[in-house]
């Protein structure tokens, strides 16, 4: 029998397909859903926390938050606290009441990224996504993730969190050979999360694709905590 526990609320990185967790929701073998994404180009943070909720009809359920999912988990905390048991964060951003995805990163890049989002859109060039999002990926893999890869709306990088008052269970996984978010930053935005269990994958920025087996043993070592 899945208890509420059980069911996982995945949130991806930004322009990642949902298909990234299937390796790890196979070895789970639990409920879960990947939260879509708001199609609409205009689509604020708080869309895609509410589309996230929606997905998994009203059952409670734990976040497994990766990338910039940590902005939308906290997203999700304010608007459906009663909901989330627990607060996993994978390789993920945790914003300051009030900050935003870009206003969380260390100087210099909060006052780069504005502008690069503005003049260059939310896709990456192709080099980019293969030497930081593919680091530690076979080639085929990385093909996928670059042909695969969704610009997403410039709000959800830039609208800023308002804060919650959740108090569950929460612990993050760092990803020690990441190129996209040093594992000092990680650490850094674990103490920020209070994050109670704490692991590292030695794997690059998308350790559910490099291992995935490795990745479902935290998973599920954080839901029998």
């Amino acid at each position: 029998m899945i208890t509420s526990s059980e069911t996982i609320l995945f949130l991806s990185g930004a322009g990642l397909s949902p298909r990234i967790w299937d390796g790890v929701r196979d070895d789970l073998a639990v409920a879960s859903v990947v939260a879509p994404r708001p199609t609409a180009g205009a689509s604020s943070l708080s869309d895609h926390a509410e589309a996230a909720i929606a997905s998994v009809d009203g059952r409670s359920f734990t976040i497994v938050a990766h990338s910039i999912g940590g902005v939308i988990a906290s997203e999700i905390l304010r608007l459906a606290p009663e909901r989330v048991d627990g607060l996993l964060a994978v390789s993920a951003v945790i914003p300051r009441a009030g900050e935003s995805f870009v206003s969380a990163m260390p100087a210099p890049n909060r006052w780069i990224l504005p502008v690069a989002l503005r003049l260059g859109g939310t896709r990456p060039p192709e080099s980019a996504i293969r030497r930081g999002l593919g680091h530690g990926l076979e080639e085929t893999e990385v093909d996928r993730v670059v042909a695969e890869f969704t610009p997403e709306p410039q709000r959800l990088y830039l609208d800023r969190t308002r804060g919650h008052a959740w108090t569950g269970r929460t612990g993050y996984l760092t990803t020690t050979q990441d190129r996209e978010l040093p594992a000092a930053m990680q650490r850094r935005f674990a103490d920020r999360l209070g994050a109670e269990g704490r692991e590292d994958l030695p794997t690059g920025h998308l350790p559910m694709l490099q291992e995935p087996a490795q990745t479902a043993s935290a998973i599920r070592r954080f839901l029998g905590a």
